[in-house]
């Protein structure tokens, strides 16, 4: 997979037992699998360098599944 550079907002996902999520401007969401304690924060404004993973089994079904690479707050 490639990776990408983004700029988003963290959320907290209140889906099942509850993740977090980056939401970038433009409405595309994703649900790091890796997130850093750093980041866990509502609303924090992040750029992040991630890459799209493939999961064969979901429970929380919201965002495309990547790993964080690299972050900057």
């Amino acid at each position: 997979m490639s990776r990408q550079r983004i700029e988003a907002s963290v959320v907290h996902v209140d889906v099942g037992p509850g993740c977090w999520g980056l939401i970038e401007a433009s409405g595309k969401q994703w649900r790091p699998l890796n997130m850093p304690e750093q980041l866990k924060y509502q609303d924090k404004k992040v750029e992040v360098v991630l890459e799209e993973v493939e999961e064969t089994f979901d429970i929380f079904m919201w965002g495309t599944p990547a790993r964080i690479i690299s972050f900057h707050t």
